[in-house]
């Protein structure tokens, strides 16, 4: 890894100080930790946390030796792994001339679609971004494959495992962003990010405005985090949605007793009793 790829990945901006570079290593550990990830992201997560401790020691040990990165720095390191890869890309031209039909598996030009326009697997909020580079690291099998994304004016770098390619010409379904979000918050629950996986849930609700379990879990949410006032409305919500669910009248007994509105606790909870009679009825 070299110093413009280390300060890229830790999306630094030179002059970068020790203590900058500390800042931007547990940030991006917030970020990447692999318990914020889903079952199939846990492997992209611990890899990224790994390439963001290479490059963090990387810089700590540049900046102990000569003081803080500079704009120069990173210049003349991106113009020496340039020269390296022509250089690379020369011998490997000579040797195919020289050796006629030897060329590696691969090595033929493709017809490829390469599309500009991604989304985070793990940051499904951060909306549609569009990859402005991407690059290696690495070799062999331990090589990475980086994207330079932006999403509303914020450059991020991620591995490019973590995104999914966006189709315009496909319109993505109301119902499919709703589970899309859904899956997310649910992640975000597990991990006991609760915060965030309100906001998940209030995307999903976007979309989908009258499904029960999107509903339910928001309303849980809200009391979870205490916001009692959004609790009362979504529950509502949700019994208007699914009026012979008992579950959604016990939530909103729960609710209302939490904000002293007794009288609306005992009404609830007489509208689920009529609800359990119905569905045994």
């Amino acid at each position: 890894m070299t110093i413009d790829q280390a300060v890229e990945l830790l999306e630094l901006e030179p002059p970068a100080t020790l203590r900058d570079i500390q800042l931007a290593r547990r940030k991006l550990a917030k970020r990447w930790h692999p318990d914020r990830a889903a079952p199939d992201q846990r492997i992209v997560h611990e890899r990224q946390m790994k390439s963001v401790n290479t490059a963090a020691d990387l810089l700590e040990l540049r900046v102990e030796a000569d003081g803080p990165i500079t704009a120069m720095d990173v210049r003349v390191s991106a113009d020496a792994a340039r020269r390296a890869r022509a250089e690379a890309g020369r011998r490997a031209y000579e040797a195919a001339q020289a050796h006629p039909g030897a060329e590696p598996h691969g090595a033929q030009p493709e017809r490829s679609i390469v599309y500009r326009y991604v989304r985070s697997v793990t940051y499904p909020e951060w909306g549609v971004g569009s990859i402005v580079d991407i690059s290696f690291t690495g070799e062999g099998d331990d090589i990475q494959r980086w994207a330079r994304v932006e999403f509303n004016g914020v450059k991020y770098t991620l591995p490019l495992d973590n995104l999914t390619f966006v189709d315009f010409a496909v319109r993505e379904r109301d119902v499919e962003r709703a589970q899309r979000f859904l899956v997310a918050a649910r992640d975000a629950i597990s991990n006991g990010h609760h915060e965030l996986a309100a906001k998940r849930l209030v995307y999903a609700r976007n979309a989908d405005p009258r499904n029960p379990e999107i509903l339910g879990l928001l309303a849980e949410e809200y009391r979870e985090l205490a916001r009692l006032l959004e609790a009362g409305r979504t529950v509502r919500d949700w019994i208007r949605a699914d009026p012979e669910n008992p579950a959604a009248y016990r939530l909103a007994q729960l609710i209302y007793k939490d904000m002293g509105a007794h009288d609306l606790a005992a009404d609830v909870a007489a509208a689920g009793r009529r609800a359990r009679r119905r569905l045994v009825a």
